[in-house]
């Protein structure tokens, strides 16, 4: 695994299935290190967070995004990149996993996915059926039953990708251009790309070891 990525005592080159540890990230454990932070490098703290008991730090999210690139089969270092950069910048450096900003209600998990999807991604883990069942329609109660769980708050972005994205997108992105990140972004997730959000794709690109970066 990737030893020298450490948040903390706990290494980013797990966030990375064993079965994709191959030669992008052989080389990625030779010349970088930092981990987690180098890409959330505001994510070391959740002291005076804005809104109680949403923030998780690095250390904290680390295992979470573990579980999701397994449970998911995410085996590609572009991929786990991209998860990560939007995770961590839809949610304000893990600061948030409910829409503050303007608050539309019911949108939220890591990636802040729309009530829409929400509901759909809550209707495919067969753990939630009966309280899903018992919240119904509402949107609130079930992003309520997401953020609830560290592995289904932070499995949102993995569960879009594998089950919203084309398979020419996700092609594209494997890649590790910026030509592919960005039709990833604009395709897919159906927004804009900004210096902002590309800023923190950067970053998780060249902690990841994603080639050409």
């Amino acid at each position: 695994m990737l030893g020298s990525l450490l948040v903390g005592a706990l290494s980013l080159g797990s966030l990375i299935p064993t079965s994709a540890v191959a030669a992008p990230l052989t080389v990625l454990e030779k010349r970088s290190s930092g981990g987690l932070l180098a890409i959330v490098p505001k994510a070391s703290s959740c002291s005076g967070a804005p809104s109680a008991g949403e923030c998780k730090t690095a250390a904290e999210a680390v295992p979470f995004i573990n579980q999701s690139f397994q449970t998911y089969g995410i085996t590609s270092p572009a991929e786990a990149a991209a998860l990560v950069s939007i995770m961590a910048f839809e949610s304000g450096d893990f600061k948030y996993n409910v829409n503050h900003f303007p608050g539309v209600p019911g949108q939220g998990t890591r990636n802040m996915q729309s009530p829409a999807f929400n509901m759909e991604y809550a209707q495919s883990i067969p753990a939630l059926k009966e309280k899903l069942a018992a919240a119904g329609t509402d949107p609130k109660a079930v992003l309520a039953l997401l953020t609830a769980d560290g592995a289904l708050d932070f499995g949102s972005a993995a569960w879009f990708l594998t089950t919203q994205c084309s398979a020419p997108v996700r092609e594209a992105l494997k890649t590790g251009s910026m030509a592919g990140w960005k039709s990833y972004i604009t395709e897919c997730v159906q927004t804009t790309v900004t210096p902002e959000r590309q800023a923190y794709w950067e970053r998780a690109a060249k902690a990841m070891g994603v080639p050409g970066q």
